[in-house]
């Protein structure tokens, strides 16, 4: 599928020889193409109910704090999940095509929530919350590429 994950090779499915991912999807896809986008829609409502799911009970939990801890939850927890797999794909090549489209485009794609995070950022901002919007936006971006990084390193880079 084009623009899925392009160049990475452990997300992107069509990174083996003689597969031409970059051809559009046209008006009549093929088998193949269907086989993709199932994969896709499949994986990303399995991922909007996990995410809806972690975030109300986040939310019940901690219902009192005006941080957005539900969906910096959700964010932490997808970085850490994306750097594991990551690593098994890069270390043991265990994940095939159709499995990295449906769970790193798909499942993944489904549960994080980086444009909640935008829009919770923004409100934060606009309510005037500017050391918590400040907090929110450095805290989600540091510790998530350092969740990101341990989890694939404890994969990748172990012998």
């Amino acid at each position: 599928m084009a623009g899925v994950g392009r160049n990475i090779p452990w997300v992107d499915p069509g990174i083996t020889p003689g597969n031409d991912t970059n051809r559009p999807l046209g008006p009549y896809p093929d088998k193949e193409d269907m086989m993709q986008l199932f994969l896709v829609g499949a994986g990303g409502a399995a991922g909007s109910v996990l995410r809806y799911m972690l975030s109300g009970w986040v939310l019940h939990h901690a219902a009192n704090l005006r941080f957005p801890l539900a969906t910096f939850a959700v964010n932490m927890l997808g970085c850490l999940v994306v750097g594991v797999l990551g690593g098994l794909a890069v270390k043991y090549d265990l994940l095939s095509s159709n499995t990295r489209l449906f769970l790193f485009t798909g499942v993944i794609g489904g549960f994080t929530t980086y444009s909640a995070f935008g829009l919770e950022t923004f409100h934060l901002m606009r309510r005037g919350e500017i050391l918590i919007a400040g907090s929110y936006v450095a805290s989600s971006v540091v510790i998530g590429l350092l969740v990101l990084w341990f989890g694939f390193s404890v994969i990748a880079f172990r012998r």
